[in-house]
């Protein structure tokens, strides 16, 4: 083992070794030049982002112990305004950045600043020692800048991004707030007469922050722009001047304009949107906390107390997964408590620390202890209850696959079963061809013109690669040879150009198949080829490809699944058949954690955790947790007042 090798060697063998060095597998004795070495030379020589990937896994980012992170020397760091280094104002958040620079340009306009100290209105009494009258004269002559610093801190909290700090890593900003930060340029930029197109800014936003961001937009209209927005947010649409509604379903079965109008005028369209906005159509709900009958039920026994400040004195013993002594970024000490077998949503405003407890803490301390995952988890103290679990699931937006290749009947499995029926009929038994003859991956059956992807890649010099359709196979993968074996009347090219639905039918015969085929069916993706690129999908498209097979899977009735924001990009009957969808995994005994800002999705909870009650430094803190009814009646609440 590794680690009762000599102290000496071990640094050897990831420094090097200068002398030769013998090893049994080795022909020749030669100087070694190291793990480390040979790991940066292989990244540096990687030619694709693939092998980059893959070497990078390697790496893991540690703060520079010369200047602590701030990538400055001591001399810059030393020069100070305000009594403020640069290192000092960077590390504000946007809403305490506003504060201080607002206080800075009172000064140098002469007003009363309680921020800064100073006290005068003509420069008379000085009480703090940060500023000086000769500062204020000096600033005087920055007016400008500082006026321009103000009003550019002020668009970022007009847009919802208070809590963001100024040297926030754009690596580690959501779309949504990617979104919003351009939005607010666009904003400083004081242009009129140009189309604004907008792809879903509220995501990441919670209700309270969609407010600020609605007034903002208004704001680009009122001064001679034109908004469009795509969107699937009830408040969003409210708010609208005119509604384009597209449907009447999704994929092949959509792409007709469905109403364009006002808001008023949609509640009485014929659509899906109208159905949900009026309540015709309702998304399923949980049942609040679920009782001890209900986890019996699911083959669970109460296993420890689950009392919280805002629980009932009378809550009934259930299993809880409990993580305690949370401190990471802004996180002041949270201990949370996540009941075993149910739903439970963590929320509150953006940058109240969601993502830092559950994606950052939780989910990467159960990572080290199931798998032994390399990731470092943030600062907390204990973490109880997992031994509830067998495994854990993260179920995200990313792609199935990144390769044309990759498609929902190669990731949800049955792609094999569909080969087998192939290989099994006489037609392909008479020409001696084995399932291995109608899979695009392997030479033989797949056309080795485009090697069985139906596109060809054309590197296009200073521009993104661009794919069109194979000239020689017309887009089917195979090649003649292996097209004139039939099943029931179709060639494999032909069935993973099927529908979901479509393929129900074909395969009905095929318990295994028509399984898994419903399966995706019921996930409300009954529109999509088998055989579509996981390229061409959507996030919310790929993630209930995921569900689905998690559904078709057999049930051990101990997962833990981890979601965040899962109805991103999906419409109120999307997030209907993901609702139907996580309570039937909950259903099945297991445990539903989601990070989530959908006012229908908190209510359809069993258990909520509302962090809060700001955002940056002004969050971090547990402001209720326990059922909806329990989140309403909680005061400091904001997700409560929306509910």
């Amino acid at each position: 083992p590794y680690e009762k090798l000599p102290a000496k060697f071990r640094h050897g063998l990831m420094h090097g070794f200068k002398d030769d060095l013998v090893l049994p597998w080795r022909r020749v004795d030669r100087p070694f030049e190291g793990v480390l070495a040979s790991l940066q030379r292989r990244l540096d020589e990687a030619e694709d982002d693939e092998m980059r990937a893959k070497f990078e896994a390697y790496q893991s980012f540690r703060q520079c112990p010369d200047c602590h992170g701030s990538r400055l020397r001591p001399e810059s760091r030393a020069a100070t305004v305000a009594g403020k280094s640069i290192v000092e104002v960077m590390a504000m958040p946007v809403s305490e950045a506003l504060e201080f620079f607002s206080a800075i340009q009172n000064c140098a306009n002469g007003v009363v600043s309680d921020r800064v100290g100073v006290v005068s209105g003509k420069g008379a009494t000085l009480t703090d020692p940060k500023l000086t009258l000769t500062d204020s004269n000096r600033l005087h002559g920055l007016k400008d800048i500082i006026a321009e610093i103000v009003r550019r801190l002020q668009f970022l909290l007009d847009v919802g991004l208070d809590y963001l700090t100024l040297d926030r890593a754009a690596s580690t900003l959501s779309g949504g707030e990617m979104q919003r930060i351009r939005l607010a340029t666009q904003i400083g930029s004081g242009l009129t007469g140009v189309l604004y197109v907008l792809d879903e800014p509220t995501i990441g936003l919670h209700p309270r922050d969609n407010e600020r961001l609605i007034s903002t937009l208004k704001g680009l209209r009122d001064r001679g722009n034109t908004v469009v927005v795509v969107e699937h947010d009830e408040e969003m649409m409210r708010a609208a001047d005119y509604i384009v509604d597209l449907g009447p379903g999704a994929g092949r079965e959509g792409g007709k304009v469905m109403y364009q109008g006002d808001f008023k005028g949609l509640l009485k369209a014929k659509s899906l949107t109208a159905d949900y906005l009026t309540g015709r159509k309702k998304i399923a709900k949980g049942d609040g906390v679920r009782g001890l009958r209900d986890m019996r039920d699911v083959g669970l026994a109460p296993l420890t107390t689950l009392t919280t400040p805002t629980s009932p004195k009378n809550s009934r013993s259930r299993p809880a997964l409990v993580i305690s002594g949370c401190t990471e970024h802004n996180l002041k000490n949270i201990t949370a408590h996540f009941p075993v077998g149910a739903f439970t949503v963590v929320t509150g405003v953006s940058g109240s620390g969601k993502s830092t407890l559950v994606d950052e803490t939780l989910k990467r301390a159960l990572l080290q202890k199931f798998y032994h995952a390399k990731a470092t988890p943030g600062k907390y103290k204990k973490i109880t209850g997992f031994e509830n679990f067998d495994k854990v699931v993260e179920i995200d937006q990313s792609p199935i696959g990144r390769t044309p290749r990759s498609n929902p009947a190669t990731y949800v499995g049955f792609f094999s079963e569909i080969r087998e029926l192939f290989a099994k009929t006489e037609s392909a038994r008479a020409r001696g061809y084995t399932a291995g003859r109608f899979s695009f991956n392997v030479k033989g059956g797949r056309c080795e013109t485009c090697g069985g992807d139906g596109l060809q890649k054309l590197e296009m010099s200073f521009l993104p690669d661009v794919y069109v359709t194979c000239d020689q196979c017309g887009g089917k993968r195979f090649n003649s040879e292996t097209l004139e074996v039939t099943y029931g009347g179709k060639n494999i090219a032909d069935v993973l150009e099927m529908t979901v639905a479509e393929g129900c039918e074909f395969f009905a015969k095929v318990p295994s198949l028509a399984r898994k085929l419903q399966t995706l069916a019921d996930v409300g993706l009954g529109y999509v080829a088998l055989g579509q690129s996981a390229t061409t999908l959507s996030g919310g498209e790929a993630q209930r490809i995921k569900l689905a097979t998690e559904l078709s899977r057999r049930s051990t009735g101990r997962t833990l699944y981890l979601l965040d924001e899962p109805t991103t990009g999906l419409h109120f009957d999307d997030v209907a058949k993901l609702m139907k969808l996580l309570l039937r995994l909950r259903d099945q005994g297991n445990t539903i954690i989601v990070i989530e800002h959908n006012i229908d999705v908190i209510r359809s909870a069993d258990w909520i955790v509302d962090l809060g009650p700001g955002g940056g430094d002004a969050g971090g803190t547990l402001v209720c947790e326990g059922s909806v009814p329990m989140i309403k009646a909680c005061p400091r609440s904001e997700t409560g007042k929306f509910l």
